[in-house]
């Protein structure tokens, strides 16, 4: 990508963190400064964007003091150490309010940090504050919460995406240089996607969802949203408690272009964008993958069974002693998902398992697949129609429509952001075998610079 910047741009945007990482070893800069940065990019952006929806300077600047007192100990912690990080607001962190973006839970403070914050503050990051999330994750919009909408940096009147909308508008904007979120449809690579940043969604149970609030125990996943690959590399590695580990492999990547429409509908020009991306990276690699298009509609529906069921599952008492509570558009797909019956949710857990198998048959053939992370751009905030062709289609089911085959899988999945449409990014999605997790983030990159600075 050339270097262009948002509408709202902080002081993090583009910025790389191994760069940031060097600079602090070599005295140049400390966590402190870079957490003011931080701080004083939320303060000017956030009333534009509301990304963050809890902050505590004096907090986080405890936490940047304490991790340049331990460099000129010479404890050093990692390659995180003293970088400020977001962490979406469905996941607990026991000195910041998480409210998991509902009336449910205003004001509730956890008392334990998840096992991801736990890494990072181990890690020696610095957590700056909570980040916007859809109300309990239920939503690829961002824009049902408690705290309101989140809004897209590069045009302030349309959606981020979800439901980790605040994480990628806090790193697209560069108030932060990295953020936790969590995918359970396509709710990391959504957001990156049409905010224009690296998402990445690892392999099921690759990262523990230890003290994150569940949506769906068999689709939810956690991960990184970074500025660059190799960022969001150094993050993954932290929450999963290991370093990555790449067999050298001689063979030619093989790159199956998952095809145009496979999913579902896909405006022309970003297809369009996107294919030329994949042609750039992968080059004769690329061939046509048309294995996929017959199935699409069975993952879709088998997804849609298992959300539903569990996600109930989760909130049945809640809707049945304070259903106000909820937003009323979340409230709606809950009652939705009450109708889900227990021979439709054991039918499709059996269909998953099925699913799985067949990806992996799959994989025997391609390296990884390559599509379009969405098929649009951002709509306008609270927009729920899109004209795609010559077709009006949900907007939620068209953003969705191309991540949550994956989730239902739980293949690693990466969202590349490759260019603009109309002024709006748009992102290249990248799939990899079951617990290829490693090599495809080693594979992007290489392929990806992104070329924004930093």
């Amino acid at each position: 990508m050339s270097l262009v910047k948002p509408t709202h741009a902080g002081y993090f945007f583009g910025q790389s963190v191994i760069v940031l990482a060097e600079r602090l070893r070599a005295g140049s800069l400390t966590s402190v400064e870079l957490t003011q940065a931080a701080l004083d990019s939320i303060e000017r952006l956030n009333p534009t964007l509301n990304a963050f929806v809890q902050v505590d300077a004096p907090i986080a600047l405890a936490q940047a003091l304490k991790a340049d007192e331990l460099l000129a100990q010479g404890q050093d912690l990692g390659p995180l150490h003293g970088i400020p990080v977001a962490v979406k607001d469905n996941i607990d962190t026991f000195d910041y309010v998480t409210t998991y973006g509902s009336a449910h839970f205003d004001g509730f403070k956890p008392s334990h940090d998840a096992l991801c914050v736990k890494r990072l503050r181990e890690a020696g990051a610095v957590i700056v504050g909570k980040t916007l999330t859809h109300e309990f994750a239920y939503g690829p919009t961002g824009d049902r919460s408690l705290q309101g909408a989140a809004r897209n940096p590069w045009d302030a009147r349309c959606m981020t995406g979800g439901s980790s909308a605040g994480s990628a508008a806090a790193v697209a904007s560069g108030m932060v240089p990295l953020a936790l979120g969590t995918d359970t449809g396509g709710s990391i690579r959504i957001p990156a996607a049409l905010c224009g940043t690296v998402g990445f969604k690892p392999s099921f149970a690759s990262v523990s969802l230890e003290g994150v609030f569940p949506l769906s125990s068999s689709l939810d996943h956690v991960g990184p949203i970074a500025n660059h690959v190799e960022d969001a590399r150094l993050l993954f590695e932290v929450i999963a408690g290991r370093k990555c580990v790449v067999q050298a492999d001689p063979r030619a990547l093989r790159v199956g272009w998952i095809t145009s429409g496979s999913f579902g509908p896909v405006d022309a020009r970003v297809d369009h964008q996107v294919y030329e991306a994949a042609q750039q990276l992968f080059g004769d690699a690329l061939q046509e993958a048309a294995e996929l298009a017959p199935l699409a509609a069975g993952m879709k529906e088998t997804l849609l069974v298992l959300q539903r069921a569990e996600a109930f599952n989760i909130h049945a008492e809640r809707m049945q002693q304070a259903p106000q509570l909820f937003d009323q558009e979340v409230r709606e797909r809950l009652e939705l998902s009450q109708e889900t019956r227990g021979w439709q949710y054991i039918r499709a857990q059996a269909s998953q398992a099925q699913y799985k198998v067949q990806m992996a048959h799959l994989f025997e053939r391609y390296d990884v697949l390559v599509s379009p992370s969405v098929p649009i751009t951002a709509t306008e905030v609270n927009a729920r129609e899109v004209r795609v062709g010559e077709q009006d289609i949900d907007v939620r089911a068209a953003v969705l429509s191309y991540t949550s085959a994956w989730n239902l899988t739980g293949l690693p999945a990466i969202s590349l952001p490759v260019g603009w449409v109309n002024g709006m990014p748009v992102g290249l999605q990248v799939i990899g075998a079951a617990g290829e997790d490693d090599r495809l983030l080693q594979v992007m990159a290489k392929l990806f610079v992104r070329n924004q600075g930093g």
